[in-house]
């Protein structure tokens, strides 16, 4: 388990063993890569980030990244795998589950999105672009793509 303050001050646990936490995770991130290229999505406020966000009621929790990542980015995602869980604890506490997701179709039409649409990040960018969310600057993050790239290089071999 990691432990580690965002840079919102709330102090965060991060685990790579599922079910970590007592509190079930209502909240998805999705991390996923196409040619190379990360896929992240503005958020008019907080700046490029991964798509994610909150289950909505009757949904699971794959459902939801599924439905977030359409939402926030028009591109289809297909086969997710669990990755990692965190739990923010602020004045109530919240647990978010990461998966990471092969990109199935990437629709070129525009939407009603929530956020102003899917970017693709070069690594390079992923870590140094000065238009980062606050959540992707922070070690909790660090050791989330560390893990990806683990993953990848067993891909790979």
């Amino acid at each position: 388990m990691i432990s580690f303050q965002d840079l919102n001050g709330y102090d965060v646990l991060l685990s790579f063993e599922q079910g970590s936490f007592a509190i079930p995770s209502e909240h998805v991130l999705v991390v996923a890569k196409y040619k190379g290229k990360w896929l992240v999505t503005k958020h008019p406020k907080r700046g490029l980030e991964f798509p994610g966000g909150k289950l909505e009621q009757g949904e699971t929790l794959v459902e939801a990244a599924i439905r977030e990542t359409k939402e926030e980015t028009n591109v289809d995602i297909v086969e997710l795998a669990w990755l990692a869980e965190y739990m923010v604890i602020d004045n109530i506490p919240f647990c978010k589950t990461v998966y990471v997701a092969e990109v199935g179709y990437i629709n070129k039409e525009k939407t009603n999105f929530e956020t102003e649409g899917a970017f693709w990040l070069s690594s390079e960018e992923l870590t140094q672009s000065n238009y980062l969310s606050f959540h992707m600057k922070d070690d909790g993050m660090k050791a989330i793509l560390k893990k990806v790239k683990e993953i990848e290089s067993k891909w790979n071999d």
